[in-house]
């Protein structure tokens, strides 16, 4: 493990606005990898590298989530600050839902000096899905609005107020899209307005549906979306049939077909179902034009991230390439 200081303030390469190896991955055409860090609760550092070794070996980038769910862990600054001073590249989400415009614009500051250089902004889940429905919300920012603040910090050198800023935070900005629910044929116009306000990857939510996801991606294609931007495509293994009927009732934003439950009902092994299940979804993504890579999600579960990315043949793939 590499605890070195992060590198000096320089330019990105040219044609790029980060030195992030997701960004490098992408521009060059090959499928992309992400994977979702679950935070601890712990203070513990190596809680977070444990987690963080075996998506090492085969993601691009590290997602360190922000209060998901509305549930308190480790913060996701904090977890982007040990994840760079290790060497790996996180992506550093920011929620809408607990800072305001002061407290975001100082975070992403302190977030690009610690060489943080993949930012995923949200909108956030409301505090009353979460563990603490008392706390008090915020909202200064939607998710549109910071990308546009994020993108004004960079490009302009300024914060909301005007102030100049004297070197600018090199991000590579993504946001957050679920193609797969209604109303569906909205989906497509939202995604356009994250593009213009400074999206340039987006990360989607958990994808089961796949002629659904098809049909929100020719959409993206008559539009020329997948010329402005990368999409990465949301999937993760299922544990069970109880867990599938569980997610599709009670996580917002979760569709999961009768077929793919009924599947998971008659499987011998569902744990090993759910997750042939998922190598078999990256590798139908691969195939679906307009889509740049994927982004694993399992709670709790990186090893088996690990294994599914390596079992659905994309690295050996993009080697060839």
């Amino acid at each position: 493990m590499d605890h070195s200081l992060p590198q000096p303030y320089s330019p990105p390469p040219e044609g790029h606005v980060s030195h992030s190896r997701l960004e490098r991955v992408l521009r060059s055409g090959r499928f992309a990898i992400t994977a979702e860090l679950n935070p601890p609760d712990s203070a513990d550092p190596a809680d977070v590298y444990d987690a963080a070794r075996p998506l090492g070996e085969v993601a691009d980038a590290i997602n360190a989530t922000d209060a998901s769910g509305a549930n308190c862990h480790m913060s996701s600054i904090g977890i982007s600050a040990l994840l760079t001073r290790a060497g790996y590249s996180p992506v550093y989400q920011i929620s809408c839902r607990d800072r305001n415009r002061i407290a975001i614009q100082g975070d992403v500051l302190g977030a690009a000096a610690m060489g943080v250089s993949n930012v995923l902004c949200l909108t956030g889940d409301g505090v009353g899905v979460g563990d603490q429905p008392g706390a008090k919300p915020v909202f200064d920012f939607d998710s549109l609005s910071l990308l546009r603040t994020i993108r004004t910090m960079r490009d302009e050198r300024k914060f909301l107020s005007g102030r100049t800023i004297t070197n600018p935070p090199l991000l590579f900005l993504g946001a957050a899209e679920n193609p797969c629910i209604p109303p569906y044929e909205w989906r497509p116009e939202r995604l356009a307005k994250k593009v213009e306000a400074g999206a340039e990857y987006i990360q989607t939510n958990y994808i089961y549906d796949v002629p659904l996801f098809e049909k929100f991606m020719a959409r993206v294609r008559d539009l020329g979306l997948d010329k402005k931007v990368y999409i990465l495509a949301g999937v993760g293994p299922l544990a069970s049939a109880r867990a599938a009927r569980w997610m599709r009732s009670n996580v917002p934003g979760i569709h999961i077909p009768d077929a793919v439950i009924d599947r998971m009902e008659r499987a011998g092994k569902p744990g090993q179902e759910g997750k042939k299940i998922c190598v078999e979804l990256i590798q139908q993504m691969r195939d679906i034009a307009g889509v740049s890579g994927v982004h694993v999600m399992a709670y709790r579960k990186e090893h088996q991230v690990s294994e599914i990315i390596q079992e659905s043949g994309v690295l050996a793939s993009r080697k060839r390439a």
